[in-house]
Parts: structure tokens; sequence; C-alpha cells
């Protein structure tokens, strides 16, 4: 079976170092190669790279971390290529501090993609795939969410309670863009807007009281598409910032 090293070598590429190099570049062909963990990977868009990952839990500063953003500013400010290969996340070792994952497989297929900046994250991105969000759930009273329960895959119970609280609290308008249903389409619009769990209930795995005011927030439909196209999926404030930055280049 052919090594990750054997791959990216066989495709002329390198890297400072072989253990802890989360990232790899090929200097004649200016391209730069990542691994695509499939439990980031979502949408079309796979997290390449965070500003989270800087620093470990232990509180150790990660060196491949310097050396894929150096990877990714050649993308940017030089017009590298950027090229993925999809690879699958195995149990990490609470003892390794140099790394949060570990492969437990990989696919020796390398695929062009877009480089997409959102805040602190930066993904490999197809440039058109879509991902579907699940529907809101009818529950009961109780203020009890995360029961699952089979439909044709599995779903998880929204309490209504819990949703209409948390409007009382936060009004109809998107904590993200400030969309307003009823102020653009009149009556028809009263009372619509979506609820975003902050905490995804599906890695919540069980029960738990939720805070309708700090658990939730409201949301229009087209950013509540936009924060789940990612995985793990976009927080509201990043995403905010992002259409602020977006605006701001638009109006250049």
């Amino acid at each position: 079976m052919t090594s990750r090293r054997q791959f990216i070598e066989s495709q002329g590429a390198t890297c400072v170092n072989w253990t802890w190099s989360w990232s790899f570049i090929n200097e004649a062909e200016k391209t730069i190669i990542f691994g695509a963990w499939d439990t980031v990977n979502a949408g079309g868009k796979a997290l390449i790279l965070s500003e989270d990952w800087q620093v470990s839990k232990k509180g150790r500063r990660l060196p491949g971390y310097t050396q894929s953003r150096e990877h990714l500013r050649l993308v940017e400010e030089r017009g590298y290529v950027l090229k993925t290969f999809p690879m699958k996340e195995g149990s990490a070792d609470e003892d390794d501090d140099k790394s949060a994952s570990k492969i437990s497989d990989f696919t020796p297929t390398l695929s062009v993609k877009s480089l997409l900046r959102i805040g602190k994250c930066w993904y490999a991105w197809d440039g058109g795939a879509s991902s579907s969000i699940a529907e809101e759930l009818s529950g009961n009273d109780a203020l009890v969410e995360g029961a699952a329960r089979v439909v044709s895959v599995n779903s998880y119970e929204r309490n209504p309670l819990a949703r209409q609280r948390c409007i009382a609290h936060h009004g109809y308008r998107c904590a993200v863009c400030t969309f307003d249903f009823a102020e653009f389409y009149g009556d028809i619009g009263q009372h619509f807007i979506h609820v975003h769990h902050i905490v995804p209930l599906g890695q919540i795995k069980g029960e738990y009281e939720v805070d309708p005011i700090r658990d939730l927030v409201p949301v229009c439909a087209n950013c509540h598409a936009m924060i789940h196209s990612t995985r793990p999926a976009l927080e509201v404030d990043q995403l905010r910032q992002y259409l602020i930055e977006h605006k701001a280049k638009s109006t250049r």
C-alpha cells in the first residue's frame, strides 16, 4: 500500500517535516497540496486550515500551522494551484500533542480546488456544490432537545417552546444580515424566521436542556443555509464578519 509520503513525493511535492507537516509544495509546478479530512468536509467545502490550529490543546505551538499558512499565502498572492486528496480521520492519540487527528486512510487522488477564506478559516472549495440543513421538527413543551428519532435518516426534535422564547428575546430579524421577512414581504412574511442551534443537535448525541437565549439565534433562510454550508458549521459572528468584508470589497 502506498504511504502518504510516497504519494506526495510521486506528485513532485515535499515539505519541511514528514511527521508534522499538514501541507506540501511542488515548487516546479507551483502547486500546493493539502489533505481534506472527511470529518470537516461538507457542501463542497473542506476545512484545510484554521487560526485555531496554531496551538494544541496543551498550549503547544504547532509547527504545521506556520508552514501551511505560508503555503496558502502562495495560493492567495502568487497564484499557486491548490489541490487536495481525501483523508479519513481515525482516533487520535491523546498523548500525541503534535496533531489533533490521525489518518486512518486516504485516497491517492488529487483534485484542483479554489481557495475560500471565511474569517479565521480557509476552505478548499469545489465552487458549486451545496448542502442541505435539517427541517425544524415538532417537539413537546418541555425545554429538552436532542431526542433522536428515525425518519429516513436520523433527525432531532426541535422544541417549539424554545423557538418561541428565542424569538421573544431576539426578535425576527436575522442575526447575521439583519434581513426582516415582514419588512420585505409584508403580511406574508410576518412571524417568519429560522432558528439556528449554535451547537448543532447532531453533535450533542443525547438530550439536553436548551437555553433559548444563549443556545438559539434567529437567522434568515439564506444565512442559515450558508452557516451549514461547511463542517463544522460557521459561527454566526464569523459569517457576519465575512459579509461585512465581502460588501466592502464589492463597493471598491
